[in-house]
């Protein structure tokens, strides 16, 4: 079999980085990856990435409600910007499984894009909730609240946040052990290569049920209270959204394809 390696060769000649600002969010703690691994010339997805930096996330709550009506309660100037991304390529991931495939998926989605059609700016955003939304709150919050039982017996911590010491480097793309290979399975991963997490304010609503359900309130708060508390520990780069299934349809209206 002949392999054309043309594409490759012009990938690594464009140089092994794109090395952006070190953090993906505005707020009380950074990103935990240094530099962002978007493809050379993709202008488009780098200026959103720049724009998501730099807005504002609100993480200081001591009370959130049941149904957000204003948009100071979620992080509508991020939500603003990636409806109004302005790259024609673009994809809305509806995850719900903390141990299924979906970082997998989203990896495979993004390698595809960028290395086999050629699609730079393309764009991948997940629409989290159910047990993968576990994934977007920090380990503080996971040993506090005991969040493992909810993952389930594949999880004892939220290893899904934690980077692996890969490659990043575009010549690397066709390592297996590289970010783009199943290593890079992991959130930082991801979102140093543009993915955006959305987190969703009625999933925390509903993990904060079943804690005070389960009798898992040390501080013994109301449901509002802990609702904010989870809210305060999303982690880096997650972008608070009203609610992820009204906001997939948003997303849907500006051309981003639904993937499940």
């Amino acid at each position: 079999m002949t392999i054309d390696n043309s594409r490759r060769t012009a990938l690594v000649g464009f140089g092994a980085l794109a090395v952006g600002a070190a953090a993906l969010a505005a707020g009380p703690s950074r990103a935990a990856t240094a530099e962002r691994i978007i493809p050379p010339g993709a202008r488009e997805l780098s200026d959103l990435m720049e724009k998501l930096r730099r807005a504002p996330r609100r993480r200081d709550f001591k009370t959130v409600p049941m149904i957000l009506q204003h948009p100071d309660f979620w992080d509508n100037e991020a939500l603003r910007e990636i409806i109004a991304y302005r790259g024609t390529h673009k994809q809305v991931w509806d995850n719900t499984n903390i141990a299924g495939p979906w970082l997998n998926l989203m990896r495979n989605s993004i390698n595809a894009q960028i290395f086999s059609f050629g699609h730079k700016d393309f764009l991948a955003v997940s629409a989290t909730h159910g047990t993968a939304h576990l994934a977007l709150f920090d380990q503080a919050m996971w040993d506090k609240y005991e969040l493992a039982a909810l993952a389930g017996a594949k999880f004892r911590t939220n290893t899904l946040a934690v980077p692996k010491p890969v490659a990043t480097a575009f010549a690397e793309s066709e390592d297996p052990k590289s970010v783009f290979g199943a290593d890079g399975d992991t959130v930082p991963a991801l979102q140093a290569r543009g993915v955006v997490f959305m987190a969703c304010h009625n999933a925390i609503w509903e993990v904060t049920a079943k804690l005070i359900g389960s009798g898992k309130n040390p501080d013994h708060t109301s449901h509002e209270a802990m609702a904010a508390e989870l809210t305060n520990h999303l982690i880096d780069g997650a972008v608070l959204t009203p609610g992820i299934v009204a906001t997939i349809p948003e997303l849907q209206q500006v051309g981003f394809h639904y993937a499940a």
